[in-house]
C-alpha cells in the first residue's frame, strides 16, 4: 500500500519572471531587487528563457549609444509572447527618459517604471490588470524604495549593498541625474543593518554601491549628525564576518583625505580602486564639467599610494569628446603612462539626448575616434600584462567564488586587486567555495592568473 501523500493535479503552476539587464552594477543590483520583489509579492521564480516566462522585464541603461533603439528591438523580439498572456515591463534609465513614449511606440508593454519605483512593480501590474491599460511610474520617491524592498537573497559569499542613489554632479555628457534623480543617501543604521544581516548569512565580501558612492552622507538615527563615506566604511569593517569591502563607483571630487586615511586604518578595504577620470586633458575635463584637473587627480593618487603603495587602479575614459584634438588625446595617453592604470572601461563618446554636451559641435571623424580608442586600449592592455606578470611568484589571498568559467573541473577566485585566479581545487574543492584561501601565482594570462593552493 502506498502511503505517500498525493500531489494535487490541479495545483497552479509557479509563475516565472525573465529579467534582462543592461548597464552597470547598479542595474544588476536593481534587477536582483526586482526578482526579490516579485518573489515576495507574487511567488515568481526567475528563468533564463523568455519563452517560458509569465513576466518579462527589461532593465535598461541609457549610457550606451542608441540605447532607446536597443530597447525597442528587444521588445519586438518578445512581442509574439503577448498572445500567451505574458506581461511585459520596461524599467531602468531608458524607462525614466522615455516614460509614456515607450507605450506610444510599443502599446503591448504593460508597465514602465524607473529605478526608484521598482518596488511598486506588483501594484503596477495589479493596476494594469484591473484598469485594463498600461501603467507608467517614473517618479523619484527617494528613500521609499529601500523601505519597501524584501530582505536580500544570499547566493554565495559576496553581496552588493546600495547605499545611495542618483547623482548631483551634472557632467555635461551624462543622463544619470535626469534618469535616477539627484543624490540621496540611505540612513547610516539602515545600511549597517543590511550588511550585518548579510554577514550573518555567511557573506564575507561586501560591495557598497552608488553612482557617486564616496558622496555618501547618511543620517544617523534621529539626530542631526551625518555620517560620511569614510565613517561608513569604518563601521562596516567592524561587523563580524566582513572580511572584504569594495565599492563602486567613486568621483575624484569626493575623494577626501578622510577616505585616504581609511585605507591606512582598515585592512578589510581592498587594495583596488576604480576612480573614473574620463580624460587626460584639462580643457576637455572642463567641457565635461568634471570639476577637477589632471594635476588634482594625480595628487589624489599620490596621496593614496603613500598609504597603499601597491594599490591597483582602474578607471573610465571617454574618447572623442566634442572638440577633442590630437594634443588632448596625447594628454590622455600621458596620464595613462603617469598613473599606470591596471584596467579601464573606455568608450567612444556618443551624445545622450537632453544633455548639454549633445549640442556641442563635433567634427572629428569616427575613424579617427576609433583609432584613438584602439591606441588607448592597447596602452592599458600593456599595463595589464606588465602588472599581471609582476604577480607571478607572489602569494595572494583570494575569495573562492566557484567553478572556473573556462574549466568547470577547476576553481576560480578573486584577489584583492580584482584579478581572477583559476586553480586546481583538488579533492576538497567543494569545501573551498566561499572561503578565503592563499594561493601562489604560477603564471599570468591576458586577463587572469593561474595559481596553486598554499598548503599550510
Amino acid at each position: 500500500m502506498n502511503n505517500e501523500p498525493s500531489v494535487p493535479t490541479d495545483a497552479p503552476a509557479q509563475k516565472k519572471v525573465y529579467i534582462r539587464t543592461f548597464g552597470c552594477q547598479m542595474n544588476e543590483y536593481d534587477s536582483d531587487k526586482m526578482s526579490d520583489v516579485m518573489k515576495a509579492a507574487e511567488g515568481y521564480t526567475p528563468t533564463d528563457d523568455p519563452e517560458e516566462a509569465d513576466l518579462i522585464l527589461f532593465n535598461t541603461c541609457s549610457v550606451r549609444e542608441k540605447a532607446q533603439e536597443k530597447v525597442f528591438s528587444d521588445l519586438g523580439r518578445v512581442k509574439h509572447l503577448k498572445k500567451k498572456g505574458v506581461l511585459i515591463g520596461v524599467g531602468g534609465c531608458v524607462a525614466s527618459q522615455e516614460g509614456a513614449a515607450i507605450i506610444e511606440r510599443a502599446p503591448y508593454v504593460d508597465v514602465v517604471f524607473g529605478p526608484q519605483t521598482l518596488h511598486r512593480l506588483p501594484q503596477m501590474l495589479e493596476a494594469r490588470q484591473r484598469a485594463g491599460r498600461p501603467q507608467v511610474d517614473i517618479s523619484f520617491p527617494e528613500i521609499e524604495k529601500f523601505d519597501h524592498l524584501p530582505p536580500a537573497r544570499v547566493e554565495g559569499s559576496s553581496a552588493f549593498v546600495s547605499i545611495m542613489e542618483g547623482c548631483s554632479k551634472y557632467c555635461s555628457y551624462c543622463v544619470v541625474p535626469y534618469t535616477r534623480g539627484e543624490e540621496f543617501s540611505r540612513p547610516f543604521e539602515e545600511v549597517l543593518t543590511e550588511v550585518a544581516g548579510l554577514a550573518d548569512q555567511g557573506v564575507k565580501e561586501i560591495t557598497l554601491l552608488g553612482q557617486n558612492v564616496n558622496a555618501y552622507r547618511g543620517k544617523m538615527g534621529g539626530t542631526d549628525e551625518i555620517a560620511d563615506f569614510a565613517m561608513l566604511i569604518e563601521y562596516v569593517a567592524e561587523i563580524p564576518g566582513v572580511e572584504r569591502i569594495r565599492y563602486t563607483t567613486s568621483h575624484p571630487n569626493e575623494f577626501t583625505q578622510r577616505l585616504i586615511d581609511v585605507y591606512a586604518r582598515v585592512p578589510q578595504l581592498v587594495n583596488h580602486l576604480h576612480l573614473p577620470v574620463q580624460h587626460g586633458a584639462d580643457r576637455i575635463l572642463s567641457a565635461m564639467k568634471r570639476g577637477y584637473t589632471t594635476l588634482e587627480y594625480k595628487s589624489t593618487i599620490r596621496k593614496l599610494r603613500a598609504v597603499r603603495p601597491d594599490i591597483s587602479l582602474s578607471t573610465d575614459f571617454i574618447v572623442g569628446f566634442p572638440g577633442e584634438t590630437v594634443e588632448d588625446h596625447a594628454r590622455t595617453m600621458k596620464l595613462i603612462e603617469d598613473v599606470g592604470f591596471d584596467a579601464s572601461f573606455s568608450f567612444i563618446y556618443s551624445a545622450r539626448p537632453g544633455t548639454p554636451a549633445a549640442a556641442l559641435p563635433d567634427d572629428t571623424p569616427q575613424e579617427v575616434k576609433l583609432a584613438r580608442l584602439q591606441e588607448l586600449q592597447a596602452a592599458i592592455e600593456e599595463n595589464v600584462r606588465r602588472i599581471s606578470a609582476s604577480r607571478v611568484g607572489t602569494r595572494q589571498r583570494i575569495l573562492v567564488e566557484g567553478p572556473s568559467r573556462k574549466d568547470p573541473s577547476e576553481l576560480m577566485g578573486r584577489t584583492e586587486c580584482n584579478r581572477i585566479v583559476n586553480f586546481p581545487g583538488g579533492p576538497n574543492a567543494a569545501r573551498l567555495v566561499g572561503q578565503m584561501i592563499d594561493v601562489t601565482i604560477t603564471s599570468a594570462l591576458p586577463h587572469s592568473l593561474r595559481g596553486e593552493v598554499v598548503v599550510a
